[in-house]
Protein backbone atom coordinates (compact mmCIF):
# COMPACT_ATOMS: atom_id res chain seq x y z
CA UNK A 1 0.00 0.00 0.00
CA UNK A 2 1.25 3.13 -0.92
CA UNK A 3 2.00 5.79 1.65
CA UNK A 4 0.00 9.10 1.28
CA UNK A 5 2.49 12.34 0.69
CA UNK A 6 3.05 14.39 4.14
CA UNK A 7 1.40 18.01 3.32
CA UNK A 8 3.83 20.74 4.64
CA UNK A 9 2.52 22.30 7.63
CA UNK A 10 1.06 25.95 6.51
CA UNK A 11 2.35 28.84 9.14
CA UNK A 12 5.98 27.77 9.12
CA UNK A 13 8.56 29.91 7.03
CA UNK A 14 12.17 28.65 5.61
CA UNK A 15 14.64 29.54 7.63
CA UNK A 16 16.41 32.07 5.31
CA UNK A 17 13.21 33.86 5.59
CA UNK A 18 13.99 34.18 8.99
CA UNK A 19 17.78 35.47 8.04
CA UNK A 20 16.41 37.93 5.72
CA UNK A 21 13.34 39.51 7.93
CA UNK A 22 16.33 39.82 10.71
CA UNK A 23 18.60 41.62 8.34
CA UNK A 24 15.77 44.12 7.97
CA UNK A 25 14.44 44.77 11.27
CA UNK A 26 18.48 45.18 12.20
CA UNK A 27 18.91 47.28 9.20
CA UNK A 28 15.79 49.80 10.31
CA UNK A 29 16.36 49.89 13.76
CA UNK A 30 20.72 51.30 12.68
CA UNK A 31 19.02 53.34 10.28
CA UNK A 32 16.72 55.09 13.32
CA UNK A 33 19.55 55.20 15.87
CA UNK A 34 21.51 56.89 12.84
CA UNK A 35 18.77 59.17 12.26
CA UNK A 36 18.58 60.29 16.17
CA UNK A 37 22.49 60.71 15.82
CA UNK A 38 22.87 62.82 13.29
CA UNK A 39 19.86 64.61 11.85
CA UNK A 40 17.87 64.74 15.32
CA UNK A 41 21.04 66.12 17.71
CA UNK A 42 21.59 69.55 18.85
CA UNK A 43 24.53 71.11 17.95
CA UNK A 44 25.91 73.57 20.62
CA UNK A 45 27.61 76.46 18.53
CA UNK A 46 31.30 76.81 19.84
CA UNK A 47 33.52 79.40 19.85
CA UNK A 48 34.28 82.48 17.32
CA UNK A 49 37.26 82.19 15.54
CA UNK A 50 39.25 85.14 16.81
CA UNK A 51 39.59 87.53 14.13
CA UNK A 52 42.81 89.82 13.19
CA UNK A 53 44.55 91.70 16.07
CA UNK A 54 43.69 95.15 15.99
CA UNK A 55 46.82 96.94 14.44
CA UNK A 56 49.11 98.37 16.70
CA UNK A 57 51.09 101.15 14.63
CA UNK A 58 50.00 103.22 11.89
CA UNK A 59 51.87 104.60 8.18
CA UNK A 60 53.85 107.65 9.44
CA UNK A 61 51.77 109.95 6.52
CA UNK A 62 48.57 109.44 9.25
CA UNK A 63 47.43 112.12 11.70
CA UNK A 64 46.70 111.75 15.10
CA UNK A 65 43.31 113.34 14.93
CA UNK A 66 41.40 114.15 11.91
CA UNK A 67 38.93 116.93 12.48
CA UNK A 68 35.90 116.81 9.62
CA UNK A 69 34.65 120.34 9.42
CA UNK A 70 31.00 120.63 7.67
CA UNK A 71 29.84 124.26 6.80
CA UNK A 72 26.76 125.52 6.50
CA UNK A 73 24.01 126.64 3.38
CA UNK A 74 26.27 128.90 1.05
CA UNK A 75 29.07 128.19 3.00
CA UNK A 76 30.98 125.95 0.56
CA UNK A 77 30.88 124.41 -3.08
CA UNK A 78 31.23 121.34 -4.89
CA UNK A 79 34.57 122.20 -6.07
CA UNK A 80 36.39 123.36 -3.07
CA UNK A 81 39.63 122.22 -2.03
CA UNK A 82 39.15 120.74 1.24
CA UNK A 83 42.24 121.42 2.68
CA UNK A 84 42.30 125.31 1.82
CA UNK A 85 38.42 126.33 1.30
CA UNK A 86 37.91 129.27 0.18
CA UNK A 87 34.23 129.23 -1.56
CA UNK A 88 33.12 131.22 1.40
CA UNK A 89 36.10 133.38 3.11
CA UNK A 90 33.82 134.33 5.54
CA UNK A 91 32.04 130.66 6.56
CA UNK A 92 31.69 130.45 10.10
CA UNK A 93 33.58 126.95 10.56
CA UNK A 94 36.55 128.61 9.13
CA UNK A 95 36.61 130.53 12.24
CA UNK A 96 37.10 127.39 13.80
CA UNK A 97 39.07 125.00 11.61
CA UNK A 98 41.59 128.01 11.11
CA UNK A 99 42.43 128.48 14.42
CA UNK A 100 42.76 125.15 15.25
CA UNK A 101 44.97 124.16 12.39
CA UNK A 102 47.43 127.29 13.22
CA UNK A 103 47.61 125.27 16.64
CA UNK A 104 48.34 122.02 16.12
CA UNK A 105 51.11 120.26 13.81
CA UNK A 106 49.91 117.88 10.65
CA UNK A 107 51.30 115.17 12.24
CA UNK A 108 49.10 115.78 14.87
CA UNK A 109 46.02 117.34 13.14
CA UNK A 110 43.97 117.05 9.51
CA UNK A 111 41.75 119.41 9.32
CA UNK A 112 39.47 118.76 6.27
CA UNK A 113 36.77 120.47 5.71
CA UNK A 114 33.92 118.57 3.39
CA UNK A 115 33.08 120.23 -0.14
CA UNK A 116 29.67 119.76 -0.88
CA UNK A 117 27.09 122.39 -3.18
CA UNK A 118 25.62 124.01 0.30
CA UNK A 119 22.32 125.10 -0.93
CA UNK A 120 18.55 125.55 -0.43
CA UNK A 121 16.88 126.23 -3.69
CA UNK A 122 13.65 128.23 -2.80
CA UNK A 123 10.35 126.21 -3.70
CA UNK A 124 8.24 129.09 -4.13
CA UNK A 125 10.53 131.20 -6.30
CA UNK A 126 9.32 132.41 -9.49
CA UNK A 127 11.37 131.92 -11.71
CA UNK A 128 13.46 129.48 -10.42
CA UNK A 129 16.10 130.53 -8.24
CA UNK A 130 18.90 128.16 -10.06
CA UNK A 131 19.92 126.79 -6.95
CA UNK A 132 20.43 123.01 -5.85
CA UNK A 133 17.87 121.92 -3.60
CA UNK A 134 18.14 121.10 0.38
CA UNK A 135 17.67 117.34 -0.45
CA UNK A 136 20.31 116.94 -2.94
CA UNK A 137 22.63 119.08 -0.98
CA UNK A 138 22.05 117.09 1.99
CA UNK A 139 22.54 113.74 0.50
CA UNK A 140 25.66 114.93 -1.27
CA UNK A 141 27.34 116.55 2.10
CA UNK A 142 26.67 113.24 3.78
CA UNK A 143 28.04 111.20 1.18
CA UNK A 144 31.05 113.20 1.10
CA UNK A 145 31.51 113.07 4.78
CA UNK A 146 30.50 109.54 5.23
CA UNK A 147 33.10 108.49 2.25
CA UNK A 148 36.18 110.26 3.78
CA UNK A 149 35.48 109.16 7.40
CA UNK A 150 35.18 105.52 6.05
CA UNK A 151 38.72 106.12 4.23
CA UNK A 152 40.88 107.93 6.30
CA UNK A 153 39.85 104.83 9.34
CA UNK A 154 40.85 102.08 6.03
CA UNK A 155 44.18 103.84 5.12
CA UNK A 156 45.03 105.22 9.27
CA UNK A 157 42.69 102.75 11.86
CA UNK A 158 44.70 104.35 15.42
CA UNK A 159 43.35 107.89 13.58
CA UNK A 160 41.02 109.49 15.90
CA UNK A 161 37.67 111.93 15.19
CA UNK A 162 36.23 115.31 15.38
CA UNK A 163 33.45 116.09 14.18
CA UNK A 164 31.76 119.17 13.73
CA UNK A 165 29.48 121.24 11.53
CA UNK A 166 26.89 124.45 11.36
CA UNK A 167 23.57 124.52 10.27
CA UNK A 168 22.92 122.84 7.04
CA UNK A 169 26.47 121.01 8.31
CA UNK A 170 25.03 120.56 11.43
CA UNK A 171 22.45 118.64 10.28
CA UNK A 172 24.81 116.30 8.27
CA UNK A 173 27.48 116.15 10.96
CA UNK A 174 24.28 114.82 13.69
CA UNK A 175 22.85 112.62 10.77
CA UNK A 176 26.50 110.76 10.62
CA UNK A 177 26.84 110.80 14.32
CA UNK A 178 23.74 109.19 14.63
CA UNK A 179 24.65 106.59 12.22
CA UNK A 180 27.85 105.79 14.02
CA UNK A 181 26.19 105.98 17.82
CA UNK A 182 23.37 103.55 16.35
CA UNK A 183 26.63 101.10 15.28
CA UNK A 184 26.39 101.22 11.30
CA UNK A 185 28.35 104.40 10.61
CA UNK A 186 31.94 104.48 8.62
CA UNK A 187 33.81 104.88 11.88
CA UNK A 188 33.52 103.31 14.64
CA UNK A 189 32.50 105.12 18.44
CA UNK A 190 35.67 104.93 19.92
CA UNK A 191 37.41 106.72 17.46
CA UNK A 192 35.75 109.91 18.00
CA UNK A 193 36.62 112.00 20.47
CA UNK A 194 33.43 114.23 20.24
CA UNK A 195 30.92 115.55 17.96
CA UNK A 196 29.52 119.47 18.18
CA UNK A 197 26.43 120.87 15.98
CA UNK A 198 25.87 123.99 15.78
CA UNK A 199 21.91 125.21 15.07
CA UNK A 200 21.31 122.20 14.33
CA UNK A 201 17.83 121.72 12.51
CA UNK A 202 16.94 118.77 13.55
CA UNK A 203 17.31 119.23 17.66
CA UNK A 204 14.71 117.89 20.01
CA UNK A 205 16.73 118.84 22.84
CA UNK A 206 14.66 116.25 24.61
CA UNK A 207 14.01 112.28 24.37
CA UNK A 208 16.96 109.72 24.56
CA UNK A 209 19.99 109.78 23.05
CA UNK A 210 20.18 113.78 23.46
CA UNK A 211 23.43 115.92 23.47
CA UNK A 212 24.72 118.06 26.13
CA UNK A 213 23.05 121.58 25.59
CA UNK A 214 25.69 124.74 25.76
CA UNK A 215 24.43 127.17 26.90
CA UNK A 216 22.25 128.53 30.35
CA UNK A 217 19.74 128.30 29.86
CA UNK A 218 19.09 126.08 26.77
CA UNK A 219 16.37 127.18 24.38
CA UNK A 220 12.90 126.11 24.60
CA UNK A 221 11.98 125.65 20.96
CA UNK A 222 12.94 122.64 18.25
CA UNK A 223 15.00 122.30 15.52
CA UNK A 224 13.05 123.70 12.06
CA UNK A 225 12.77 119.96 10.76
CA UNK A 226 11.18 119.01 13.78
CA UNK A 227 8.24 121.28 13.43
CA UNK A 228 7.86 120.54 10.26
CA UNK A 229 8.13 117.03 10.27
CA UNK A 230 6.00 115.21 7.88
CA UNK A 231 6.31 117.85 5.25
CA UNK A 232 7.36 116.86 1.71
CA UNK A 233 7.53 119.17 -1.28
CA UNK A 234 9.79 118.69 -4.15
CA UNK A 235 13.37 119.12 -3.15
CA UNK A 236 12.38 119.31 0.42
CA UNK A 237 11.79 116.83 3.11
CA UNK A 238 12.09 117.36 6.92
CA UNK A 239 12.77 114.40 8.44
CA UNK A 240 11.64 115.24 12.38
CA UNK A 241 14.13 114.21 14.89
CA UNK A 242 16.52 111.30 14.90
CA UNK A 243 15.14 107.91 15.62
CA UNK A 244 17.24 107.22 19.21
CA UNK A 245 18.91 110.41 19.07
CA UNK A 246 23.03 109.92 19.06
CA UNK A 247 22.79 106.61 20.25
CA UNK A 248 25.86 105.37 21.57
CA UNK A 249 27.87 108.68 21.05
CA UNK A 250 25.71 111.03 22.72
CA UNK A 251 27.75 111.43 25.67
CA UNK A 252 30.06 112.97 23.03
CA UNK A 253 28.02 115.18 21.42
CA UNK A 254 27.25 118.94 22.19
CA UNK A 255 24.99 121.19 20.84
CA UNK A 256 24.70 125.09 20.54
CA UNK A 257 22.06 126.69 19.58
CA UNK A 258 21.34 130.86 19.94
CA UNK A 259 18.12 131.60 21.72
CA UNK A 260 15.50 132.93 18.90
CA UNK A 261 17.17 131.29 15.56
CA UNK A 262 14.31 129.42 14.00
CA UNK A 263 16.71 126.88 12.48
CA UNK A 264 16.82 125.27 15.77
CA UNK A 265 15.03 127.23 18.25
CA UNK A 266 11.41 126.82 16.00
CA UNK A 267 8.45 126.96 18.31
CA UNK A 268 7.14 123.24 18.63
CA UNK A 269 4.61 123.00 16.35
CA UNK A 270 4.49 126.20 15.37
CA UNK A 271 5.23 125.58 11.86
CA UNK A 272 2.06 124.11 10.61
CA UNK A 273 2.58 122.09 8.02
CA UNK A 274 -0.95 122.47 6.87
CA UNK A 275 0.72 125.50 5.31
CA UNK A 276 3.45 123.73 4.29
CA UNK A 277 4.77 127.04 1.60
CA UNK A 278 4.41 129.74 3.88
CA UNK A 279 6.31 127.43 6.51
CA UNK A 280 9.33 126.82 4.55
CA UNK A 281 9.56 130.01 3.10
CA UNK A 282 9.91 131.27 6.51
CA UNK A 283 12.83 128.59 6.89
CA UNK A 284 14.14 129.70 3.88
CA UNK A 285 14.18 133.52 5.28
CA UNK A 286 15.75 131.73 8.53
CA UNK A 287 18.87 131.10 6.92
CA UNK A 288 19.93 134.42 6.14
CA UNK A 289 18.35 136.14 9.88
CA UNK A 290 20.84 137.70 11.88
CA UNK A 291 20.32 135.00 14.92
CA UNK A 292 21.52 132.79 12.79
CA UNK A 293 24.60 134.42 11.04
CA UNK A 294 25.86 135.29 14.20
CA UNK A 295 27.37 132.68 16.48
CA UNK A 296 30.67 134.13 15.88
CA UNK A 297 29.54 136.62 18.35
CA UNK A 298 26.75 134.84 20.30
CA UNK A 299 27.84 134.24 23.89
CA UNK A 300 27.47 130.48 25.22
CA UNK A 301 28.49 131.40 28.96
CA UNK A 302 28.52 134.43 31.57
CA UNK A 303 32.61 134.91 30.66
CA UNK A 304 31.51 136.14 26.84
CA UNK A 305 32.63 132.95 25.45
CA UNK A 306 31.12 132.56 22.01
CA UNK A 307 29.93 129.86 19.87
CA UNK A 308 33.33 129.73 17.95
CA UNK A 309 35.41 130.10 21.09
CA UNK A 310 33.69 127.41 22.62
CA UNK A 311 34.01 125.11 19.87
CA UNK A 312 37.37 126.07 19.39
CA UNK A 313 38.55 125.49 22.64
CA UNK A 314 36.57 122.09 22.79
CA UNK A 315 37.90 120.95 20.22
CA UNK A 316 41.74 121.78 21.39
CA UNK A 317 41.35 120.01 24.73
CA UNK A 318 40.52 116.81 22.58
CA UNK A 319 42.92 117.29 20.29
CA UNK A 320 45.55 117.87 23.06
CA UNK A 321 44.41 114.73 25.06
CA UNK A 322 44.10 112.26 22.10
CA UNK A 323 45.97 109.18 22.03
CA UNK A 324 49.62 109.36 19.81
CA UNK A 325 49.67 106.23 18.22
CA UNK A 326 52.64 104.48 16.76
CA UNK A 327 53.68 105.06 13.50
CA UNK A 328 55.80 102.47 11.32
Amino acid sequence: MTPRPTRRSRGFWPAGCFTVLALLVLAIIVIVLLWYLLAGRLKEPGPTPPGPPPPTSQSAECPDVMMLSIPGTWESSSTDDPYNPHANPISLMLSVSEPLRAQFPDNRLEVYTVPYVAQFSNPIAFPPDGQASYNNSRTEGTARATDVLAQRHKECPLTNFVIAGFSQGAVIAGDVAAQIGAGNGPIPEANVLGVTVIADGRRTASGPGQPTEIGDPPPAGEGAEVALKGVNVPGISMTGPRPGGFGTLAPKVYSVCAPGDMICDAPRQALNPANALGSLAALIRSAGNPVHALYASNRVDSNGTTATQWTVNWAAGLIENAPHPPHS
